[in-house]
């Protein structure tokens, strides 16, 4: 059973979590967790805690308060104190709270919230709810933030209830008038204020230990009432409730607060046509000389002039504009500088200077439109037109009148009928672009962080992305490269490594120039080189990021951990012991914020136990911290640790209790809704079952993981990373498996369906970009016995994710009924026995009597009748009508399988008795034999012909196989088929060869553009380095590649010839899609590894890489020919995915096909070839045909196969143009044996 690495998500701090963080763990070989302490003495040990972390949070040492209720949380949890457990989750979330970790808090106040419901407290639910509230508040989602205030308030409190009880139901009442305030809904704001206003007039009698502390009490709560009554024209109301706010104020000496009230005072009075009073609010204000907010003397003096505009003292208005305007300029306030020139027009325009009026209008709506304030621009446009049409200017002051009426639409605003003037209020005051642009900046920051927190990593970069310009706008570099590593790790975990690079690298040289305390950026670039498993490089970027944490223990036992994690990966596993002990000796001596951590660590210690054997000593860490993350950690978490203890149980051999973890993991995941991990569940419970020898019974719950990881390609990238890289690289091995069992029992049709969708996943662990089609995402369908037992299964798993959600539901309820809570118990009850039943099912009769359906001796022949419907690659192969079979070996360790698939009869098996390593040794000898045009290549030839063809040669006879459409496995992709020998002739002599990526990937019976219009592009002279994969290669430029362009122009007359610097990106790209086939005479490495690390070298330099060949626009392209390609580049050899992800980004690009080269053949054998082929292709023959002549003419040296006429033509140019030697050895399949076609072979 192929190992899976799992990750659980530690709680950390902004810095060094900066990576949603996945860290396999460590642990201490003494148990964290003791047992010794009776419930009797262990409580008063949970209520000192957390009393002492209650008092740290109110001394702001949050750390050192979260530890506290950690350690506390464990003691209640183990002795069933569900009061205190309820109480320090609550407490938890006001920590995480006010550290804005504000997720975190929400999390643990709803935990809370379930244990405080669970007890009937009431009092503590309903402070929950309000801070639940509140955190939806601060995270601007008013609406969920209504709901849980509006459940708060509904909780009913006794007659005579406590002054903490009814303060609690004032707060609240308070909450949901201001967000009725927000949205401007003033009746409702009014009537919840007035309820909290007669609460807080209750509460004047109370003792002030009695009620939550407040700053100057009451007033916030007045103010606002005041603002919303005046805002209902209630402003007698509205007065009283200011000037007691007002009062409040005095008595605590509050001089910023009394300054807003007096103003406030001011604009009401004024509205109630007390001039004279208003005029003293505003100069006792303007007397206390006070700079808010950019409002400060410049507001006074723009309501006084309003006051004075009101009582027909214009000149005396006009002074103090003009003051204002000479105030809001002063300190660059440009809101106010357009409200008061808006003003100054009022006065012009009472005074009949409409012209210059109508100059200060035009500057205020310049202004206003300049810092976005829309109601202003309404104000200023409806006034313009009233002046235009004073003016004589009647078709202008109708559009100004309509462009007003338009902004009052969409303010839902009744479009006023006379001129207007502006106040300027200090609760509403515009601030300056400069202040507006900051908070927007920090505004969709924050916004980023709370979408990739949720996952939601594509709407998060773009948030990161827009902060990054104002940042950038503002010159805040902090924020700058704040954002330049927010997307970075956005980058990562969508598993863009490379771009997530890119933007880590401009982070860390921009917090270079702010801070040298760069080991965050350090630590998160050491993760993404870990995640592209490039160790060394992860190795010194993590002792980088060490080097510099200084006295950030936190920070080091994180880092300590992604060692451990390098280091088991690499299963260097006492390297990885050390890691994590010392990652444990640190968090000894921390005392706050560390228990998941400690959890995180004890479970990787776990699993490098598990890999040494010890098993026993890893179910102990397991445990230890199962119990930590069930208390502090999410549910994704949890299931992570349960697959992990039923994997070690598995390797006990305890089978029993290894699928009791495994369900548990498994419901888990569909709970949460993790389809990722649902799959690999599935598939452990299969392992399991066939180490039972319940092999049918394996089989399906194998499909259902392969139709599981089938459903969620199309939005694979939005995967957390560590799913990613902990998944994808064993996922491959279980298509693989699944076929081998499936052939086992001779099930070919579904094999060979498997096999199909195993091409697409190793794509899928290459290129991580693969998106799925309706052919793919069907997955491999069930037989009927199969579809029965599935429903079975459905059905219980149903059932318990039902209970689970009813449970939480009637738990969240406080004063439950009798009934209720009888039906709690009930549903306690059927929770338990889910793993029973999903126990009994499996081992049941009917069960049983299905399987046997499905066993080989007692199958009948007509049960994949239905199979044969829906899996049409029989119907596409004579729809060809070109006599096509479908090849795909299989390679498994100790034999090798070959599935042919021909149109007219069931696919047929052959098993040939050679294992992995003879294959892979034989093909290393073939492809040196092939690369040596000195060597003789005709016995490792016959070799793998007897084992791949000749097993087949009876059923290819009896199919009349003309094509073989090929879709090789693993280090078969590095040799070409057509070299193959029988012992009398080479297999392109007998079969035209079309490689394919996977069927259901490939339009195999799309036709080609009748007209050839060829782009050849050419790589002729001079010299390229690229470095990759760290290691530096030299290009140098391909003399016979000009000919063989030259060549090829005079074959195909509609040809475009770009070379050397003409042959550059920049130019070739934008004439790609005018072209039917491209033709790329230049150097192009397909390397082991990474798709950025294969590429396409452009004439002038520029490298190329596979991976960005996607985004090329290639629909209207019939053929991609690339004949100077490399495989293996440096004498690597691995799965050959490289080759696969060459031929897939050549498909998803548009291209019908694509030609490459698996080596370079550079003294002008290739010219030969592509001259023959391009021949051959004007005579009307497909691709593939086409391919196959021109080989057979180097072969035979009989250029007339392609063509009569042409091959003289052929082999005059060979005669003229290269050397006798080479022409003399063109039959070796060095010169024609390297191109192989990949796609469409028509």
């Amino acid at each position: 059973m192929p190992p899976y690495w799992k990750y659980l998500i530690l709680a950390a701090t902004p810095l060094w979590v900066v990576t949603s963080p996945l860290l396999p763990a460590a642990a201490q070989l003494s148990p964290i967790i003791t047992q010794a302490q009776t419930n009797q003495n262990q409580k008063p040990a949970a209520d000192h805690l957390l009393a002492e972390g209650m008092e740290l949070y109110d001394k702001i040492r949050f750390g050192e308060a979260l530890a506290r209720f950690e350690e506390a949380l464990l003691i209640y949890q183990e002795i069933g104190d569900k009061v205190g457990i309820g109480t320090t989750l609550h407490q938890m979330g006001r920590v995480y709270y006010s550290m804005e970790q504000y997720q975190q808090g929400l999390d643990y106040y709803q935990r809370g919230l379930v244990v405080q419901r669970e007890v009937n407290d009431d009092f503590g639910a309903r402070i929950s709810l309000n801070r639940i509230g509140s955190v939806y508040d601060r995270l601007g989602d008013y609406q969920q933030a209504l709901d849980y205030y509006q459940q708060a308030v509904a909780i009913p409190q006794a007659d005579g209830a406590s002054c903490r009880d009814r303060a609690w139901q004032r707060i609240t009442l308070t909450g949901i008038g201001r967000i009725y305030q927000r949205w401007e809904d003033y009746r409702q704001a009014l009537a919840n204020y007035r309820q909290a206003v007669a609460i807080e007039q209750e509460l004047s009698n109370c003792p002030e230990e009695e009620i939550p502390a407040s700053y100057a009490r009451g007033a916030k709560l007045l103010y606002n009432t005041g603002l919303v009554a005046q805002e209902l024209g209630k402003y007698r109301e509205g007065l009283a409730y200011l000037q007691q706010a007002l009062g409040i104020y005095q008595r605590v000496e509050d001089g910023d607060e009394q300054w807003i009230i007096l103003n406030q005072l001011g604009v009401v009075s004024r509205k109630m046509g007390e001039y004279q009073q208003a005029l003293a609010y505003f100069q006792e204000a303007q007397e206390m000389g006070i700079l808010f907010v950019h409002f400060g003397r410049g507001g006074s003096l723009n309501n006084i002039g309003l006051v004075y505009y009101e009582l027909g003292e214009y000149q005396q208005a006009i002074d103090s504009y003009q003051a204002a305007l000479a105030s809001a300029q002063e300190i660059e306030d440009r809101g106010g500088e357009g409200v008061t020139l808006n003003n100054l027009g009022g006065i012009y325009e009472k005074q009949q200077e409409y012209q210059q009026a109508l100059d200060s209008y035009q500057q205020a709506l310049t202004i206003l439109q300049e810092v976005g304030d829309q109601k202003g621009e309404a104000v200023v446009l409806h006034n313009l037109g009233v002046v235009s049409e004073h003016l004589g200017a009647s078709e202008q002051a109708v559009d100004y009148s309509e462009e007003a009426a338009a902004i009052w639409s969409e303010l839902g605003v009744n479009k006023p009928g006379l001129a207007i003037t502006l106040n300027l209020e200090p609760l509403i005051l515009p601030n300056s672009p400069h202040a507006e642009k900051k908070a927007q900046v920090v505004q969709l920051y924050q916004e980023g962080v709370q979408l990739a927190k949720r996952g939601q990593y594509p709407p998060a970069i773009e948030r990161f992305q827009e902060a990054l310009g104002i940042a950038r706008e503002l010159g805040n570099q902090r924020q700058e490269w704040q954002s330049l590593n927010q997307m970075g790790l956005a980058y990562r975990s969508l598993g863009e490594y490379q771009l997530a690079l890119d933007f880590f690298e401009q982070a860390l040289v921009i917090h270079q120039q702010v801070s040298q305390d760069t080991g965050a950026i350090r630590f998160n670039i050491g993760q993404v080189y870990s995640s592209l498993g490039d160790y060394t490089q992860a190795l010194e970027f993590y002792q980088q990021a060490s080097d510099l944490a200084r006295g950030n223990q936190l920070g080091k036992v994180r880092i300590l951990n992604a060692i451990g994690n390098v280091q088991t990966n690499r299963q260097q596993y006492d390297l990885a012991l050390a890691a994590y002990q010392q990652a444990l000796t640190i968090l000894k001596g921390i005392n706050y914020n560390k228990k998941l951590l400690e959890g995180g660590t004890l479970h990787n210690l776990g699993q490098v136990y598990r890999e040494q054997g010890k098993y026993e000593l890893a179910l102990e860490y397991y445990q230890q911290a199962l119990t930590i993350q069930q208390l502090l950690g999410g549910r994704r978490g949890e299931g992570a640790i349960l697959d992990n203890l039923g994997e070690a149980y598995h390797r006990l051999a305890e089978y029993d209790k290894a699928l009791a973890y495994y369900q548990q993991a498994l419901l888990i995941s569909q709970e949460v809704g993790d389809r990722a991990t649902e799959g690999e569940n599935l598939s452990n419970i299969g392992y399991l079952l066939e180490q039972q020898q319940q092999l049918e019974l394996a089989i399906v719950f194998f499909k259902q993981s392969v139709n599981v990881r089938e459903g969620i390609r199309e939005s694979i990238q939005n995967l957390p990373t560590a799913q990613q890289q902990a998944y994808t690289e064993t996922i491959a091995e279980d298509y693989r498996h699944l076929a081998d069992l499936l052939l086992q029992q001779n099930r070919i049709l579904e094999a060979q369906q498997v096999l199909d969708l195993l091409k697409v996943q190793e794509l899928e662990d290459y290129l991580r970009n693969v998106r799925g089609n309706e052919a793919t995402v069907q997955g491999i369908p069930s037989l009927p016995p199969e579809e029965q037992i599935q429903e079975g299964l459905t059905g219980i798993l149903d059932q318990a994710i039902a209970i689970g959600q009813e449970l939480q539901q009637l738990r969240q309820q406080s004063n439950r009924t009798p009934q209720e809570e009888e039906r709690l118990a009930q549903l306690v009850t059927a929770q338990e026995q889910i793993i029973a039943d999903f126990n009994y099912f499996i081992e049941s009769p009917e069960v049983e009597a299905l399987i046997s359906q499905l066993t080989p001796k007692t199958r009948k022949p007509d049960l994949v009748d239905d199979l044969e419907d829906l899996l049409s690659i029989q119907d596409n192969l004579r729809d060809l009508q070109q006599n096509a079979v479908l090849l795909y070996p299989l390679i498994l360790e100790d034999r090798l399988e070959l599935v042919l698939t021909t149109p007219d009869s069931p696919p047929i098996r052959r098993t040939v008795s050679v294992s992995k390593n003879q294959l892979n040794q034989a093909i290393v000898s073939f492809r040196q034999a092939l690369r040596n045009p000195n060597s003789d290549a005709k016995p490792p030839a016959q070799q793998l012909y007897n084992w791949l063809i000749k097993p087949l040669e009876k059923d290819l006879e009896a199919a009349a196989a003309a094509t073989l459409i090929y879709a090789p496995d693993g280090q078969l992709r590095y040799i070409p088929l057509a070299a193959l020998y029988d012992g009398q002739q080479w297999l392109v002599q007998r079969y035209r060869i079309n490689n394919i990526t996977a069927a259901s990937l490939t339009d195999l019976d799309s036709q080609p553009q009748s007209q050839l219009k060829i782009l050849a592009g050419a790589f002729t002279t001079g010299s390229h380095s690229v470095t990759v994969n760290q290691e530096r290669f030299n290009f140098g430029g391909l003399p016979y590649a000009g000919v063989e362009v030259e060549n090829l122009a005079k074959t195909v007359s509609d040809t475009t010839q770009l070379f050397n610097n003409a042959f550059n990106p920049q130019d070739t790209k934008p004439q790609m899609g005018d072209h039917t086939i491209l033709h790329f005479a230049t150097h192009g490495a397909i390397v082991v590894g990474r798709p950025e690390e294969s590429f396409i070298l452009f004439g002038d330099g520029t490298p190329v890489t596979i991976a960005d060949v996607r985004n090329w626009n290639l629909n209207n392209v019939d053929l991609v020919v690339l004949s100077a390609c490399e495989t293996g580049l440096g004498g690597n050899l691995g799965t050959g995915a490289e080759i696969l992800g060459l031929g897939y980004q050549m498909q998803r690009a548009g291209a019908k096909a694509a030609i490459a080269s698996l080596w370079t053949v550079d003294d002008g054998g290739t010219q030969v070839l592509m001259n023959s082929f391009y021949e051959a292709l004007q005579s009307n023959q497909t691709k593939a045909e086409a391919l196959r002549l021109a080989q057979i003419a180097l072969i035979t040296s009989d250029d007339t196969t392609v063509g009569e006429q042409r091959g003289s033509i052929v082999a005059r140019r060979v005669g003229d143009e290269l050397p006798t030697a080479v022409v003399n050895r063109l039959n070796h399949p060095f010169y024609w044996a390297p191109f192989i076609l990949i796609g469409n072979g028509l």
